[in-house]
């Protein structure tokens, strides 16, 4: 997909993923897009190509999850490829390179900092996973009290950090430690196969197995409940067919291996309210593990990506009420769902603390 306007500024910074491609100039332009690097890992530079345009760059900044993509035997090589995807983009747009990596120093908090492509192929671990660092330090900017946190929910993850006084003070820094304090949740708002979040869903008076098997995604459950819109162009589903209403009940039908036929509309609301309900469960635990090592609660919540309906729904459960503050709403949906990329921009021009 082209973007539908080229960045107007000097700078373009990008966030490459497994599923998608983010890129925002930091000054208001942002993109984001369907992209499998899992499937497609040799089309990356054309991909990167496509987002700059025929625009002449000063400085290209990427950070990354999609090292972790299984089309890689490992972060080493992800990391690799990737950086020399940018590299290659970065000199068809006679553009600096430049990569985010994090690092942490003997009694000093995790910092980030924009460093040249050579040293993130030496130092992969230091680049891999590194855009929730960016976010969190955009998060930090909004936070309205000292005690605070990020809750940043996409596609695929949600990101819980705490932000102490004006900075992210993260409990693990990778994305094996993060997924254990609680930090890292595999559970997004679309991409989260519905085995992953229930083993059975309510349908006719009684409990039915769900099957192991990708018949249908959260994306389908959201949709059903009101908290995403039907999307009729897109068919980055589990069966292919579009993201509307209709096909997202007869793949909901299917986890339960009924006929769609026979599974109404509140069959399905029924069940999507069920799937929406215990991912919001999971996500309202993992923040309770991560308040319970910190000793504290927030009292206040940054709430960044496209999942916030997700990141209310587990609030709610929470009982929690601190004061919230909506990066959708401050910067707009475009640029909230493309958080990493907006706040690396930033970063790039220097600023964010």
């Amino acid at each position: 997909m082209m973007p539908s306007s080229p960045p107007t500024s000097d700078l373009l910074a990008v966030d490459v993923g497994g599923a998608n491609l983010k890129a925002a100039d930091g000054a208001g332009w942002a993109h984001g897009e369907p992209f499998p690097l899992w499937r497609e890992p040799e089309r990356l530079i054309e991909m990167l190509s496509l987002l700059v345009g025929r625009r002449r760059l000063e400085r290209l900044v990427a950070t990354m999850t999609g090292e972790i993509a299984d089309c890689f035997t490992s972060r080493e090589e992800g990391v690799a490829h990737i950086v020399a995807a940018v590299e290659a983009a970065a000199a068809a747009a006679g553009a600096t390179p430049g990569i985010y990596l994090l690092e942490r120093e003997a009694g000093l908090p995790l910092r980030g900092r924009i460093a040249p492509p050579a040293e993130a192929v030496d130092r992969p671990l230091a680049a891999a996973a590194s855009n929730w660092h960016a976010v969190a330090r955009l998060a930090a900017a909004f936070a309205p009290t000292g005690r605070c946190f990020l809750m940043d929910i996409g596609s695929t993850t949600t990101d819980l950090v705490a932000i102490a006084d004006g900075r992210p003070v993260p409990l693990a820094e990778d994305d094996a430690g993060r997924m254990a304090t609680g930090e890292l949740v595999y559970t997004g708002i679309e991409r989260t196969p519905v085995a992953a979040i229930v083993r059975s869903l309510p349908h006719g008076g009684r409990r039915r197995p769900v099957s192991a098997e990708r018949f249908a995604d959260s994306r389908d459950a959201w949709i059903v409940v009101g908290g995403l819109p039907e999307t009729p162009q897109s068919c980055d589903t589990a069966d292919g067919r579009p993201a509307t209403r209709a096909a997202a009940q007869a793949r909901l039908a299917r986890m339960i291996l009924v006929e769609p036929a026979g599974f109404s509309a509140t069959d399905a609301a029924v069940a999507a309210t069920w799937i929406v309900t215990a991912q919001a469960r999971l996500v309202a635990r993992s923040c309770e593990r991560v308040a319970r090592s910190h000793g504290w609660r927030p009292t206040s919540v940054v709430l960044s990506g496209h999942g916030t309906p997700l990141a209310r729904l587990a609030l709610d459960h929470l009982g929690w009420q601190p004061a919230l503050v909506s990066l959708p709403e401050r910067l707009g949906p475009a640029i909230s769902r493309v958080a990493p990329a907006h706040a690396l921009a930033r970063i790039a021009r220097g600023d964010l603390a």
